[in-house]
């Protein structure tokens, strides 16, 4: 049963089910969370469940989609803004930095949707003007009792009216989306790990090391709810995705990403993603980075470190 709070800033627990709006999701099938119980001073015990059948976020090789973990801090985030820390709805959070360290062996799929448990540290409070300007959080993530990893994220609270100054022209949202970049064509779903081409979201060019940026508007994950520029999660599935089809066609797994947004991706312009091996080894897939360009400006970067999946998993579903 979900338990539906007027007051965004009410301290309950949602016991059972966070309603759809708390996470800034339009479809209840994109949201992941379940519960909320405060612990303590800026601390925070939230559950998740992450579906085996999910049509995006479902396993590959045997392995829950690690991106599964990004999603979930994601919707931690709006979660916490409204119900802990007095923000209304209408208001926007921006990600900084983002970054996890995994044990792939707690990702490996069972016959049941995925049990999750994110303890959460908030830290570096700031508040201006009475309204929360930005936090720190730091996530400790257990997969049905198992230890998986930390995560560490920042992001900025903007109110409707500092939103609208910082995005100028592009504040209007139809208008935004009116000028989207057409679809490219898509690169082979398997050499970046999905099944279906409306899941690919890179491009290839003559170079393998410079792809395009596909936005689609209508993928009913990446693109939730109307937006009027490329959201994180899809920056983070284009590194995703070019670190597999870097790898290809040695399935791997991305163990850790440490990421840094610095300009908003607009949809009126091309968006190229350049992939860089950092280091050479003989003991397994090599580190890489991961750039996002626009109008010749670094707006996204990632550092992704690949653990290669074992052959007897890495023909599972």
């Amino acid at each position: 049963m979900s338990i539906a709070i007027q007051n965004p800033a009410t301290h309950s627990s949602f016991a059972t089910a966070i309603p759809r709006e708390y996470v800034h999701k339009v479809e209840e099938s994109e949201v992941l969370l379940t519960g909320w119980t405060p612990v303590g001073p800026d601390r925070h015990r939230i559950t998740a469940r992450w579906p085996i059948a999910h049509p995006f976020y479902g396993p590959v090789g045997g392995f829950h989609d690690p991106l599964l973990v990004a999603e979930s801090v994601r919707q931690c985030v709006p979660l916490l803004s409204h119900v802990t820390y007095d923000v209304p709805f209408g208001h926007r959070q921006t990600w900084n930095g983002f970054r996890y360290q995994l044990d792939p062996a707690a990702l490996a799929v069972t016959e049941a949707d995925a049990e999750v448990e994110l303890r959460v540290t908030c830290s570096n409070v700031v508040r201006r003007g009475g309204r929360l300007a930005s936090l720190n959080m730091h996530v400790e993530m257990l997969v049905d009792g198992r230890p998986l990893g930390t995560v560490e994220t920042g992001f900025a609270n903007l109110s409707p009216a500092l939103y609208t100054r910082l995005r100028g022209k592009y504040a209007d949202l139809d208008e935004a989306v009116g000028r989207t970049v057409p679809l490219a064509p898509p690169m082979p779903p398997a050499r970046v790990a999905r099944t279906s081409f409306t899941d690919v979201v890179l491009s290839p060019t003559s170079s393998p090391a410079r792809n395009q940026l596909r936005v689609d508007l209508t993928h009913p994950a990446l693109f939730d709810h109307a937006v009027d520029h490329a959201p994180g999660m899809l920056l983070l599935e284009a590194a995703r995705q070019a670190m597999h089809a870097q790898a290809h066609p040695q399935p791997v797994i991305a163990t850790a990403m440490e990421a840094v947004f610095t300009h908003y991706v607009e949809l009126d312009t091309p968006c190229w993603i350049h992939t860089e091996p950092l280091a050479n080894t003989d003991e397994g897939p090599a580190p890489i980075r991961v750039t996002a360009r626009q109008n010749n400006t670094r707006a996204f970067h990632t550092t992704i470190t690949p653990t290669a999946i074992p052959p007897t998993t890495a023909g599972q579903p």
